[in-house]
């Protein structure tokens, strides 16, 4: 228990602090007394019981009309305190959500823990980060204004209760046991605590293997639409090789776990509401039962006992918080540490121990890239094979051979500045360093943004858009960008999104290109065009491209040959060709 108040109360800090937090917490405040305006209608609706009732019993007409308008009159302020409380508590609700998903999702992007925190890259990586982020941001605020303003309130109500049946049940309750008298006084305030708190403790024990079923459930409903939107995105492929039914054998095992799961959360709701929903339907009533001995003994009027019945039925409702709650507290603490766990994941990613992280970036002040004692490493701690010592200046290519599987992405993705499995020294000059893997991405806010990215599209002249569509090759594709999102890039070959790719280069304008077999899917005269386009666009860039063949088309060039199955420079190379010892090979993807 003290574990799940702590993850809330951190989760709720993060909510509720920085600027602006004084409008979450006068807006709580407001809501919170339309909910005190509630109990007072509730302990107004107490005594009404007795004047209607009593009215009835002496049969005075008059009376009970004017009660029937006092009714009228407290159930319209009744309705109207709910109605705003609700609405502000709405406006309330949408700015804690933004507050806490902003929070999470900034952890999520920062320091790359989106790449870190992969299956394969952490030893506990983070399943459905998309759900937490989306799902459980707006289930925990949901949750945690329901259960804060309810348990507040009844907290105030409960003392409001408790003081009316309190001075409601003077007499006390005698009767004998193996010939002893007992007298209890005010019987009716004990009997409310004792029916409560056994009925709680009941159902803490029938409900505790809620919580972790609901935990489960929530991963495998966003694992099955994880599995959908991977068909979606993978429409070509599975269309061309009709695995319609391998599609359908994956989608129908996701499946195959939500039901699973749901048969075990489903089975024991039912144990649960075997005990709880008959307790719902009766504690309305067991009040005006235990009432029925003073009521026959003549200590009550009926107008006394329907107000007595009412008073206990709202201390014992108001104590029942935790009952009528359980399965919505439970949703809450799991939710809260699916949170939880994927902040703590992001603050410290967590890879394998034996994988070392030792590889010390720096930016260098010559404008020269370097690479030196560089070993990398998977992240499971399976070395790689070693790379040569480097020395890369302004204006400079060098290109990285070697065999499938030796390594050549993973020193690119090294270079980059994401991996850092590894140990060695690696200096990076200053500036804009842009890297294009084989298989780019287009995004989904359209064709210009996949131009652009990460910068916004509108900082640029549409002129400028449309001439690097031109000059990669695009020009047919000059219509699509004024078609909506993913319609405007609708039908694009492999070839076309690397030649769009290759475009970001003319807005980035890095200082440090790297390419990782960026041209693969095109055929030798269009490489050669495009390459020479970016090598004409960026004279002074350092371009690092993995290729399976020579980039002659960027002209003179270094070789940095990785493994097994190097060659001795080309002519047109420079003579300096750096080689490392061959190792066998790791099963690293290039």
């Amino acid at each position: 228990m003290r574990a799940i108040l702590k993850r809330i109360f951190a989760l709720t800090r993060i909510a509720v602090s920085g600027p602006g937090s004084w409008y979450a917490y006068c807006l709580y405040a407001v809501v919170l007394g339309f909910q005190f305006a509630g109990v007072w209608v509730s302990v107004k609706f107490i005594a009404w019981n007795k004047s209607f009732f009593d009215a009835l019993e002496n049969r005075d007409a008059s009376l009970a009309l004017i009660e029937i308008g006092s009714f009228a009159v407290l159930t319209a302020a009744s309705a109207g305190f709910h109605l705003a409380g609700s609405w502000l508590r709405k406006r309330l609700f949408l700015f804690l959500r933004q507050r806490l998903t902003g929070h999470v999702q900034n952890a999520w992007l920062a320091n790359k823990s989106y790449w870190h925190l992969r299956p394969g890259f952490a030893l506990q990586p983070i399943d459905n980060p998309d759900q937490r982020i989306a799902d459980d941001c707006r289930q925990f605020i949901d949750r945690l204004l329901i259960e804060t303003l309810d348990l507040i309130s009844n907290i105030v109500a409960l003392v409001s209760y408790v003081a009316v049946l309190w001075s409601l049940s003077s007499f006390p309750l005698e009767f004998s046991l193996l010939g002893q008298d007992i007298v209890i006084p005010r019987y009716m305030v004990w009997a409310a605590f004792l029916y409560v708190a056994l009925s709680s403790i009941i159902t803490d024990r029938l409900g505790r293997p809620i919580k972790g079923l609901v935990f489960a459930k929530e991963r495998c409903e966003a694992d099955f639409r994880h599995a959908l939107i991977q068909v979606r995105e993978g429409a070509d492929e599975i269309a061309q090789a009709s695995g319609e039914n391998a599609e359908r054998r994956r989608l129908e095992k996701r499946f195959d776990a939500i039901r699973g799961n749901w048969y075990r959360l489903i089975n024991a709701e039912l144990l649960l509401g075997l005990f709880v929903r008959p307790y719902m339907q009766t504690v309305l009533r067991i009040p005006t039962f235990l009432a029925l001995p003073a009521f026959f003994m003549g200590n009550l009027t009926l107008g006394g006992l329907m107000q007595l019945a009412g008073a206990f039925s709202r201390v014992a409702t108001t104590l029942s918080w935790f009952i009528f709650s359980y399965r919505d507290l439970a949703e809450f603490a799991a939710v809260a540490e699916r949170l939880d766990l994927l902040l703590q994941a992001t603050r410290d990613p967590s890879p394998d121990p034996q994988a070392p992280r030792a590889i010390k970036r720096s930016r260098s002040d010559d404008g020269r890239l370097r690479i030196s004692n560089l070993t990398l490493a998977t992240p499971k701690g399976a070395g790689l094979a070693p790379v040569p010592d480097l020395e890369a200046r302004p204006g400079e290519t060098v290109w990285v051979k070697g065999r499938s599987g030796i390594g050549k992405s993973t020193l690119l993705t090294a270079l980059s500045g994401v991996w850092p499995y590894g140990q060695g020294e690696i200096r990076i000059p200053g500036g804009r360093l842009l890297a294009l893997p084989q298989v780019p991405r287009v995004f989904p806010d359209g064709l210009a943004q996949s131009l652009t990215y990460p910068d916004d599209p509108n900082a640029f002249h549409r002129s400028l858009i449309e001439g690097a569509l031109v000059k990669v090759g695009l020009s047919h594709r000059l219509d699509a960008l004024d078609k909506p999102g993913e319609e405007s890039f609708a039908g694009l070959s492999i070839g076309e999104r690397q030649r769009l790719a290759l475009a970001r280069v003319l807005f980035a304008r890095p200082d440090v290109l790297i390419l990782d077999e960026a041209t693969s899917a095109l055929d030798g005269n269009s490489e050669a065009e495009v390459l020479t386009l970016l090598r004409r666009e960026c004279p002074e860039a350092i371009i690092i491209c993995a290729a399976h063949r020579p980039p002659d088309a960027l002209g003179t060039f270094k070789v940095l040959s990785l493994g097994h199955g190097s060659r001795a420079p080309d002519p047109r190379e420079e003579r300096r060709t750096i080689r490392t010892n061959p190792l066998p090979d790791t099963g690293t993807p290039a």
